[in-house]
């Protein structure tokens, strides 16, 4: 039987089912803000790197730690205008909640009239990380948003504008205008233990502010198939739909996790809950701000976990490690000295337990570092040091900020990666076929009803060839027209479609 997981807001949604391994250690740069990189503010969240005491557990009550932290969890509400579908809702049964667990038909029987677009709200949280006003949420409870609105405990509203979104680790930071916010510190999530106690704060249901208790039931725990980077602590404190963005605090009242996902049967919590982690959410939330878009490091090599039949046969004394099953050509590994075959045990002074752990490893190395190998090829032990560099590409043709009504070009809501080794490989495009790869568009967008679908090559733009997702990005910039016609290569041949966004703005 396969495992269901829930992202837990109650807007975005639909079933997560069990995945494999992923096994490219690469990244993607995801450029979520057209503007130039000096209109970009840099934050530097502290983080109080010691360990939570564990001599006694606390007697009495938890009140002053929720008095402490519960200011700064925030309720936010979205509003997102969504097309409609052939069936008209029925009665009683309109609430998001139900179609985010059941699907989008759920309730829906009596055919309807003309379609028309749909305004749907959704319920989050978000945790108030500085004074002036950056919130920490999760990319699904704001992706799509036409309106962001924010509140506090002590009820003031604010309209919140999107600083960047990182689908990759499910995290985004919203602004809003404000000053002398309360704040949640952030805690060492790498000195978390299994057992530890630990409070989740948010807004499941809409039924306000709520806070459950548990402990930390296991740590990075990964491979779920929720999102591209998984290292999630995992929680038996109650998490349920609107709790997305919201907080997991230890019991000095520091966040070392972002609720963001259940497991569950039949909706709602079963006692397996996962934050993203305080450290990884700290460096996504950093360079989203310092930058519109999160830049991870990248190897160029294939790897997978180390199975007991492949140690027995690469003569292993055990499964630790990352086996090389592939060398991009000319890619930072390669230019190394790394081959096929080769066991990673260490990279960059860290021990590498399997593929999974060294794929965030090397996606949280800063492009352009220097950084030492330790690798066994053929039972031998040996050093390499590898230059880590960016891959480029899925740069975002439309600006983050989906409620800025500023113009961000055309082609809104589409992301393109460069049309690389792995791209030709992974959406099974010819090499003689150049431009760049659609990885995603977003639903109700022009480019969505004009056809254009991930895994289509991008050849042309008006005329103008692409080579590059860099290229595609410039091309759709300072556009005189509202209309693009777009040269596409799918499904084994080219072909043009016209992108008419003139009826999309607002």
């Amino acid at each position: 039987m396969k495992k269901m997981f829930y992202r837990i807001n109650a807007r975005a949604g639909g079933m997560l089912l069990a995945a494999g391994l992923i096994l490219a250690v690469s990244a993607v740069a995801f450029d979520l803000n057209a503007k130039d990189k000096t209109d970009h503010p840099t934050i530097n969240v502290p983080m109080d790197e010691s360990a939570v005491s564990r001599d006694s557990l606390p007697h009495g009550s938890y009140a002053p730690v929720i008095k402490k932290v519960a200011p700064a969890v925030v309720k936010i509400v979205t509003t997102t205008r969504m097309e409609n579908t052939s069936a008209q809702q029925m009665p009683g049964f309109d609430d998001p909640f139900w179609r985010h667990f059941f699907g989008d038909q759920f309730g829906r029987s009596m055919p309807r009239g003309q379609s028309s677009p749909q305004i749907e709200h959704g319920l989050g949280s978000g945790v108030v990380i500085t004074k002036d006003g950056y919130i920490m949420t999760n990319n699904h409870v704001v992706d799509g948003a036409k309106e962001v609105k924010v509140t506090l405990q002590d009820g003031r509203e604010f309209t919140a504008k999107v600083v960047g979104r990182d689908p990759k680790s499910d995290i985004a930071v919203v602004k809003v205008d404000a000053k002398d916010l309360p704040t949640v510190p952030l805690a060492d999530s790498e000195k978390v233990e299994v057992g530890d106690v630990v409070l989740a704060i948010g807004n499941p249901f809409g039924v306000g502010q709520t806070v459950t208790s548990g402990i930390v039931s296991a740590k990075n725990r990964g491979n779920m198939g929720i999102e591209d980077y998984e290292d999630f602590i995992q929680t038996d404190a109650a998490i349920n739909p609107g709790n997305s963005g919201g907080a997991l605090v230890d019991i000095n009242g520091r966040l070392v996790g972002i609720n963001t996902a259940i497991l569950s049967r039949s909706g709602g919590s079963q006692g397996v809950g996962f934050a993203i982690p305080s450290n990884l959410a700290k460096n996504v939330m950093e360079s989203l701000v310092a930058n519109g878009k999160v830049t991870r490091g990248y190897l160029g090599v294939m790897i997978q976990n180390i199975t007991p039949n492949l140690a027995q046969e690469f003569k292993l004394k055990d499964d630790k490690g990352a086996l090389v099953g592939d060398v991009v050509p000319n890619g930072p590994a390669d230019k190394a000295g790394l081959k096929s075959g080769d066991v990673v045990t260490e990279f960059n002074g860290h021990p590498v337990i399997d593929s999974r752990r060294m794929q965030l490893d090397v996606a949280e190395t800063k492009p352009g570092s220097t950084v030492k190998m330790q690798v066994l090829r053929d039972g031998e032990e040996k050093s390499f040091t590898v230059t880590v560099k960016q891959l480029p590409g899925a740069d975002k043709l439309a600006n983050a900020d989906s409620s800025n009504t500023e113009d961000t070009g055309t082609l809104n809501g589409v992301e393109v990666a460069d049309l690389d080794q792995q791209a030709h490989q992974q959406f099974n495009v010819p090499k003689d076929v150049k431009g760049a790869v659609v990885t995603q568009v977003d639903p109700g967008s022009a480019a969505a009803e004009a056809g254009l679908k991930p895994g289509a090559v991008i050849q042309e733009i008006n005329h103008k060839p692409v080579k590059s997702a860099e290229e595609a990005v410039k091309l759709t910039e300072k556009s005189d027209t509202k209309r693009t016609l777009v040269r596409v290569w799918e499904n084994g041949g080219s072909h043009y479609v016209v992108v008419d966004e003139s009826n999309n703005a607002g």
